[in-house]
């Protein structure tokens, strides 16, 4: 995993809708992990959410595909250490949001209906709660890249 680049945006800027929701349904992990739909406030509450935040640090990870699951686990590792890093600087409420479903073990309890190992660190995707990742960059399908952001008041 390597960090392509941050950039930092107007949360304004930042568009909450039904439709990624949807597209999740359509994933294998919607509703078995805890950072997905059903178990995330949904986009009507997201929404109202977002509007309380005056910016966002949005990040771009470049990642092996070969190796998805490890990339993705440093992406989320990176945001969730990015988010601590606010916190420390007076950002009370800074708030990571994933690329994607959680992934901190390589063997989900919360699957299986047991308790998750790690309920202070999950966060929701970005996906998740309705964030429209296509407004803010262009997607480009032939590069292997990731999306997260935190949220910064």
């Amino acid at each position: 995993m390597r960090v392509l680049w941050e950039k930092e945006i107007d949360a304004s800027e930042i568009v909450v809708s039904p439709r990624p929701v949807w597209k999740c349904r359509a994933c294998a992990m919607y509703g078995k992990r805890p950072s997905c739909p059903p178990h995330v406030p949904d986009w009507r509450e997201a929404r109202e959410w977002v509007k309380h935040f005056r910016k966002s640090l949005l990040v771009k990870f470049e990642i092996e595909v070969e190796d998805f699951e490890n990339e993705k686990r440093k992406a989320i590792l990176y945001l969730l250490n990015k988010e601590k890093e606010l916190f420390k600087e007076g950002h009370i409420y800074a708030m990571a949001l994933f690329p994607g479903s959680c992934n901190l073990c390589d063997d989900c309890p919360f699957e299986r209906g047991e308790v998750c190992r790690f309920p202070t660190k999950v966060r929701p995707s970005v996906d998740a709660i309705g964030i429209e990742i296509g407004n803010l960059v262009r997607i480009d399908f032939s590069e292997s890249v990731l999306y997260g952001m935190v949220l910064i008041e």
